[in-house]
């Protein structure tokens, strides 16, 4: 009698993901039924900060003041002789300017650099996955990010999940639209056909099956 090797459902879904990541490359992620094809993912292309990163504050020749500090969800972050400062929606490069301005009050020619450690984004350009995820989240958006990616990040999908059934909901010219997605055949079939292109402000619902 041959004795049976059972594989953990965690690693079988560790190689269906990695199987469908390497399909990747036979073809790129398309857009959703019925949405444009000519939408622009970033306006400005540098990053915003926003509330819930991480902020690295270095003051040149200046280490009791160089500091990283959370960005509130006020988007304001307080440092040593400078409280209550905006980051968010500015770069890194505008913070440190305006850090540099309060600052002159206190030293001489201030030099600071800002370094995000911890990314979340402005809540605008998140992608937010709701329902029948492994582990449903807001994600900051990047460059190039396609749906498999975005269920990469988020675990997958539940057992529970009718992923055929699902909406991406975008904003398009001002207004809430709403497309199907085929997380089914993406995730769990790997049919590629099924990736689509994310865009900054999507949010992703993905209903629990009908029984």
């Amino acid at each position: 009698m041959k004795a049976c090797l059972r594989v953990p459902r965690a690693l079988v879904w560790s190689f269906v993901l990695f199987a469908v990541a390497g399909m990747a490359g036979c073809g790129g992620p398309g857009v959703p039924k019925g949405a444009p094809k000519n939408l622009k993912a970033n306006k400005n292309p540098y990053y915003q900060i926003g509330p819930g990163d991480s902020v690295n504050i270095f003051v040149w020749r200046n280490p009791d003041l160089s500091v990283t500090v959370p960005v509130r969800p006020d988007g304001r972050i307080t440092t040593p002789l400078v409280e209550d400062v905006r980051a968010s929606g500015r770069t890194p490069t505008q913070l440190a300017r305006v850090m540099e301005n309060r600052l002159s009050k206190y030293i001489k020619q201030p030099e600071v650099t800002v370094m995000v450690d911890q990314f979340k984004g402005m809540p605008s350009r998140q992608i937010r996955v709701v329902g029948e995820a492994a582990n449903p989240e807001a994600l900051p958006y990047e460059d190039n990010l396609t749906l498999l990616d975005v269920m990469i990040q988020v675990g997958g999908l539940t057992e529970y999940a009718a992923g055929n059934r699902a909406k991406l909901v975008r904003t398009v010219n001002g207004k809430r639209k709403q497309y199907n997605v085929r997380l089914d055949d993406l995730v769990r079939e790997g049919d590629i056909s099924a990736n689509v292109k994310m865009m900054p402000g999507d949010i992703l619902f993905i209903p629990e099956a009908l029984f």
